[in-house]
């Protein structure tokens, strides 16, 4: 599979990336947020435990930085259409990325089953790591749903920033609470 990088800026949040390749999402960095609340976000916040995102050739699991020969009309059509939908949820529009196909390789069952669950958590709604789990058919694996989510690398398309943990508001990786706190905020949930 050719693999293409595509960087984005959102104003107030940074700078992201998606790895694309054959119509499918093989990786999506998150922004690092330029202003989480009052105080500026660490120059380097490591993004959610991806992998780092210029990756050198050869790095497993990584996508390498390959473009087509040949340009594709489709594919460029994907892409411009998933970057300006990426910048109308950051403008607070209510967008919906069900219908993406993302690379779950390797992905087990129960990973498999909740990142279809995942997919389909409403904007603003949010639901437990148990919960989660539940839907999934794995009722008694909250743990790995935690799992699950601090490994996403599909960071919005898999909205772990909706998972909740069923005392609170969970954590959110190395970006952190105010980080999670505000993604529901933009959604218009309270943010426990």
């Amino acid at each position: 599979m050719r693999v293409t990088r595509h960087p984005y800026a959102i104003e107030g949040w940074g700078v992201g990336e998606l790895w694309l390749g054959d119509g499918r999402v093989v990786l999506a960095h998150d922004p690092p947020a330029a202003r989480a609340s009052e105080t500026p976000a660490p120059a380097a916040a490591p993004l959610l435990r991806a992998p780092p995102l210029r990756p050198p050739r050869g790095t497993p699991g990584a996508p390498t930085d390959t473009l087509s020969a040949k340009p594709s009309r489709e594919r460029d059509v994907f892409v411009e259409d998933l970057l300006q939908r990426i910048h109308r949820y950051f403008a607070g529009e209510r967008v919906s990325f069900v219908d993406l196909e993302l690379d779950l390789a390797g992905a087990t069952a129960f990973q498999r089953e909740a990142a279809r669950v995942l997919q389909h958590v409403p904007w603003g709604d949010v639901v437990t790591y148990g919960e989660l789990a539940g839907l999934a058919g794995y009722p008694r694996a909250a743990r790995a749903a935690g799992s699950f989510c601090a490994d996403n690398r599909f960071w919005l398309f898999l909205p772990c920033h909706r998972v909740v943990g069923a005392g609170g508001i969970g954590g959110y990786g190395s970006l952190g609470l105010s980080y999670k706190r505000r993604l529901l905020r933009l959604e218009g949930h309270a943010a426990l």
